[in-house]
């Protein structure tokens, strides 16, 4: 496990860890001890809490940006197709339809994202309606963005998603 200058410090301070304890402690699991297994489903949890206390948070995870608002919004965003899907509202969790495991990651999207005019806006698939949400923390959001499409190889992030019928092909 690589804990990254800028991730919060295991700790559990709050602080960044590059300003709490690089240098000073070294964490590594126990001895005998797996790493911690990272998923999206764990990640989605702790957005989700993160959000009904109604704390902002931006983080990049591969090719997804989770983040949550001081108005205890939270969403799931991943950037190859900008697909959206929100995981909490005014502090309240929503459920998300995922399917995880160590091949694949199936989400059931629910909407289109992009960031304009420096403002935050989806437009949901079931009726095309789009909607502006202020206050959501959109630098945050496309520096995350910007970070993660400099991070991967182009042709890399264009084969992210299967087709309908090459997943079809791999169900059978």
């Amino acid at each position: 496990m690589k804990i990254g200058r800028n991730d919060p410090c295991p700790c559990g301070s709050g602080q960044k860890y590059k300003k709490c304890c690089q240098g000073k402690v070294d964490f590594k699991p126990a001895t005998g001890q797996a790493a911690p297994q990272v998923t999206l489903k764990s990640e989605i949890d702790k957005l989700q809490e993160i959000a009904v206390k109604k704390e902002k948070m931006v983080k990049p995870l591969g090719v997804f940006v989770l983040f949550s608002t001081e108005a205890g919004d939270a969403w799931l965003l991943e950037i190859t197709d900008m697909d959206a899907v929100q995981v909490a509202d005014k502090g309240s969790k929503i459920a998300v339809d995922l399917d995880e495991n160590p091949e694949t990651i199936e989400i059931n999207w629910t909407h289109h994202f992009t960031v304009r005019n420096k403002q935050f806006v989806t437009t949901a698939y079931a009726d095309n309606r789009e909607v502006v949400w202020p206050g959501y923390p959109t630098h945050s959001i496309f520096a995350a963005i910007q970070r993660i499409r400099k991070k991967f190889p182009k042709e890399l992030l264009n084969s992210i998603h299967l087709q309908e019928s090459e997943a079809a092909a791999e169900q059978q």
